[in-house]
């Protein structure tokens, strides 16, 4: 039976027409959202729209060498309880969150004029 959209299911209990009434967390195979945050996360990095422009503007090439270097790099860092890292490479420097597995900022070696890196808690030499 419907009435204005809301359909009185078999159980008893009412649900929204042509929507999902499955709710996360419900029944023995139920997977934690912050499982799913760290598979998700060890699937690949991924590149902010600033870091993506930042590589562009900089000349940084990224190949599947280098990205399998950085991937390395961050899950060492990973394991070691790290938050933000500095990844120091001769290719230059990526800044990554690790949390969200981002690469949230790059530079060059030639732009490494300051030489100092705030708001991180690891470096990692690759």
């Amino acid at each position: 039976m419907e009435m204005n959209g809301v359909q009185r299911l078999e159980n008893g209990r009412a649900g929204v027409t042509g929507r999902n009434t499955n709710t996360a967390g419900v029944g023995g195979n139920q997977v934690s959202f912050e499982k799913l945050l760290q598979e998700s996360a060890r699937e690949g990095l991924n590149f902010s729209k600033h870091a993506t422009k930042r590589m562009n503007e900089r000349g940084i090439a990224m190949d599947s060498q280098l990205m399998s270097n950085l991937e390395h790099a961050v899950e060492g860092a990973r394991r070691k309880g790290a938050k933000d890292v500095a990844v120091i490479g001769t290719q230059g420097v990526f800044i990554v969150n690790v949390p969200n597995n981002t690469v949230v900022t790059t530079m060059s070696q030639s732009d490494m004029r300051e030489r100092v890196f705030t708001n991180i808690d690891s470096a990692v030499l690759m």
